[in-house]
């Protein structure tokens, strides 16, 4: 998947992947049969899956509301946005594994979708729980052109962060959009959220009664109701709310659970091996005693209701009325040939199973829906413990999403918070990662959004963030009672949603030739001499499917800085490059060369010579 995604896709005005057209090139690999001269053959496809399988227009089963095509058109519109380093807001930025990234999260998403496509092992998200009092990104106008919003997601202040201006808005429960907003919200971002998943990964959200039965539809659309997991019920309150009109404390909220397939399953709870015994001796080895009831009434399962006779005392026992057993007679007749069964040694009890330890299918147990002794109060207590004082609202605690990661994730694995709030997703793969050594690596995104500075020295959330995950890494270090402490490189990598470095082509109608003159000539006009390099190598990777972390390498050849990622199978000519250094450059056998048009400055024959040299060595180049 990720050598599909590195493309070679750099004329300078390369855009993020639009998911319709990856979701065609999948179609188009599974059915070609159905598609005709580039298009989607309707009668084709209805002949591959069979006239039944295809939904005709008219009344189905569906969710609609209110600016759903719109929302469409807003996850497949591109962007040209790229993510600059910040490295004065990192910690150890050229060795870090986890990134946090400032800037609104569904331009965030599409930025990085072709460096991470079907990489993420667990995606977390805790948005909004649309109570009336909540802000977030929506669109207000239901019917808008393309090009509009092209011109509208480019709106960006000289620090980079995207304004959004007239989004970022309260959705009031008196809008007559109120739930259609909130799930034009959620649609792009779940979509693309799925599309970054591994083919076992999977997908935690967070709710509450507000919109719990609207999310459940809305991910039965993009993931499929067949990979529905489990609705965990999570007991956040651990204190009765006494402020409720009805007089019932809503002590619950939801972590609504769906995986990229089918195959899914949780990694399970540790059994409790004290229940095994071996007290007569067995040479089966140790067991434990479990009950023999079934769960059918004699209606249901009338060959579940039999007496069972101790062959020793002729005792007859009977199951209970509206359960039975849990095994067939014929069945129940060989476990006690066996010596399977345990007789009580009164009447009044009932005859158990001898279950064995070493016949056990698993080493684990099922996880509970309910999640309970992990409390809200428990994540406003970490965050006054790391920062000295309450800054945040109602963060979700670290051993929840603990929790979560422990059930999902092992190694190296990626895990994705794109509505990172206090920074609680990292803290918790910090503490993971130090209680059982694992490599996991943090993907955090957050919007800069303000604070208020007479309640907190902090400006916006990002800075939360970022002090918190600081304070966490310190903690970790000192701690003495972890077995693998937080390597002194370990940190994190921070970027912020900015425009492109490069000029981006607009494509609008010019009502004079002298209008596209001029258009044509501010895009010959390069950038890239304001441009940092490192702000152009980062994007340069981005577009060539690298990850956030990808280690880059400057080599010397013959004088001109080169960067090599990858060990050397990527190299990229970012500054000044002559003709001397073709041979050595091409000497170190790259799969790809990559070269900023500005580095050859303008010099076409030089340009040509090394795509020759190039192409006779079957290494492929690029010009941006």
């Amino acid at each position: 998947m990720a050598d599909r995604n590195r493309g070679n896709d750099h004329d300078g005005i390369a855009r993020s992947q639009n998911p319709a057209d990856l979701k065609r090139d999948a179609l188009r690999d599974l059915l070609p049969e159905a598609f005709s001269e580039g298009k989607l053959d309707i009668p084709a496809l209805k002949r591959a899956l069979g006239e039944d399988s295809v939904v005709e227009a008219g009344e189905r089963y569906r969710l609609d509301w209110v600016g759903k095509t719109e929302a469409y058109k807003t996850l497949q519109a591109p962007t040209t946005s790229t993510l600059k380093p910040v490295r004065e807001q990192s910690v150890n930025f050229d060795t870090a594994n986890h990134v946090f990234i400032e800037g609104e999260n569904l331009e965030t998403l599409k930025v990085i979708q072709k460096a991470y496509f079907g990489k993420i092992k667990l995606i977390y998200i805790d948005p909004p729980y649309n109570t009336g009092n909540d802000n977030f990104v929506y669109p207000d106008r239901f019917q808008e052109s393309k090009e509009d919003y092209l011109k509208r997601i480019n709106e960006l202040d000289e620090q980079g962060a995207l304004l959004r201006e007239g989004q970022f808005r309260k959705n009031s429960q008196e809008s007559g959009h109120y739930h259609s907003n909130w799930l034009s919200m959620m649609l792009p971002r779940l979509y693309i959220a799925r599309n970054l998943l591994r083919e076992d990964g999977v997908i935690f959200v967070s709710c509450d009664d507000h919109e719990v039965h609207n999310l459940r539809c809305l991910m039965n659309e993009i993931f499929g109701e067949e990979n529905f997991v489990a609705q965990f019920v999570w007991k956040a309150r651990k204190f009765t709310d006494s402020r409720s009109v009805a007089n019932v404390s809503t002590d619950h909220e939801y972590l609504v659970c769906f995986s990229k397939r089918s195959e899914f399953r949780f990694n399970g709870l540790p059994r409790d091996e004290s229940k095994f015994k071996n007290s007569d001796n067995d040479p089966r080895g140790p067991w434990m005693s479990r009950s023999m009831l079934g769960l059918a009434t004699s209606a249901q399962r009338p060959n579940l209701h039999y007496s069972i006779v101790d062959p020793e005392t002729g005792t007859s026992y009977e199951p209970a009325p509206e359960r039975g057993w849990r095994y067939s007679k014929k069945r129940m007749e060989g476990m006690i040939s066996e010596g399977r069964v345990l007789f009580p040694k009164s009447t009044d009890g009932r005859p158990r199973e001898k279950k064995f330890r070493a016949e056990m299918e698993s080493d684990s147990i099922a996880i509970p829906s309910i999640i309970d002794k992990i409390h809200t109060s428990d994540g406003t207590a970490e965050v006054r413990s790391l920062l000295g004082k309450q800054v945040f609202d109602f963060p979700k605690p670290a051993a929840l999403i603990k929790l979560l990661i422990s059930q999902t994730t092992s190694g190296e694995d990626y895990v994705l918070d794109l509505f990172a709030g206090s920074g609680t997703t990292l803290d918790a793969v910090l503490q993971k990662n130090s209680e059982d050594g694992g490599n996991r690596k943090c993907i955090l995104i957050q919007m800069a959004e303000p604070m208020d500075l007479d309640k907190s020295e902090f400006s916006d959330i990002g800075q939360v963030a970022r002090t918190r995950i600081r304070k966490a890494l310190e903690r970790i270090r000192e701690s003495d009672d972890l077995l693998n402490k937080v390597p002194e490189t370990e940190g994190f990598r921070a970027f912020r949603l900015s425009p492109s470095c490069f000029k981006q082509w607009r494509p609008r109608t010019f009502e004079t030739g002298e209008a596209l003159a001029e258009q044509i000539k501010m895009f010959m006009e390069t950038d890239t001499d304001a441009a940092q390099p490192e702000d152009m190598l980062q994007e340069l990777l981005l577009k060539s499917g690298y990850p956030l972390t990808a280690k880059v390498r400057t080599l010397d050849v013959e004088g001109i800085p080169v960067r090599s990622v990858d060990n050397g199978k990527l190299l990229l000519i970012l500054e000044s490059f002559n003709a001397e250094a073709i041979g050595s450059l091409v000497a170190r056998k790259p799969e790809l060369i990559i070269g900023l048009d500005a580095a050859f400055q303008g010099a076409d024959q030089l340009k040509a010579n090394l795509s020759l040299q190039c192409r006779d060595l079957g290494i492929r180049v690029d010009f941006v």
